[in-house]
């Protein structure tokens, strides 16, 4: 395989990019825990080691993916929380099933949130790791000011809160809503195990609707408020 270097900012760039197209491609096909290097190498058009100059590895590539893939999902969100109509519990209950139904349109985003800290975090540098925390950090600002737009009665606070367990719930939930074969078969033989099976939109749109009214009762009846008499 003939190695022609990126000699300008603009080529590296490039080229850089061109890995990262490839890769989201290859996850449209396969899951996260599939994707190879090797297999990214030979689909670019480069050995392995010549893709690791521009990516500390494949953990590195996943990330920045995870990262862009985060920020279009938040930017999708823009618009899609209608004007605050009706009590927070209700403006609370469409925000959970707003969320849950954008989620389950982007399997490619779930699959990386879900091996983010067990996988996609490791195996890279420093740097690399940092860059993705800021990233983060800005896409949650920019999810949270969302939320609060819709719900301000959460509080910054509150609304943190209700981010958090939304992205920790995809992390747990999305793998166990995507049963093996095996199992598929199993649920297929018997109705009483099918009922056993995992939705992921409902479970993420109850989990996060009980957070969120949980949330509004708390700021209602505050841990420090005075006792009746």
């Amino acid at each position: 395989m003939t190695f022609k270097r990126a000699r300008t900012d603009e080529q590296r760039t490039e080229r850089r990019q061109k890995i990262l197209r490839t890769a989201a491609a290859m996850l449209t096909e396969t899951p996260v825990a599939k994707l190879s290097l090797n297999e990214l190498s030979r689909r670019i058009g480069l050995a392995k080691s010549n893709v690791l100059r521009y990516f500390d590895s494949r953990e590195a590539i996943l990330l920045e993916l995870l990262d862009a893939e985060v920020q279009d999902w938040i930017a999708g969100l823009e618009g899609s929380f209608p004007p605050g109509e009706g009590t927070p519990r209700q403006r609370g209950d469409r925000l959970a099933e707003i969320l849950a139904e954008s989620l389950v349109r982007r399997p490619v985003l779930c699959d990386l949130l879900s091996a983010q800290a067990a996988v996609l975090e490791h195996n890279i540098s420093a740097e690399v790791a940092a860059r993705h925390k800021y990233a983060a950090k800005h896409s949650m600002e920019a999810l949270l000011q969302q939320v609060l737009r819709h719900l301000p009665e959460l509080g910054t606070g509150g609304a943190a809160h209700a981010v958090e367990v939304t992205l920790l719930m995809v992390t747990t939930a999305w793998p166990c809503s995507r049963p093996s074969d095996a199992m598929l078969a199993v649920y297929a033989s018997d109705p009483a195990l099918a009922a056993m099976r995992l939705d992921f939109t409902e479970v993420m749109r109850r989990t996060v609707e009980v957070t969120i009214s949980g949330l509004l009762a708390r700021q209602e009846s505050p841990a420090n408020a005075s006792p009746a008499p």
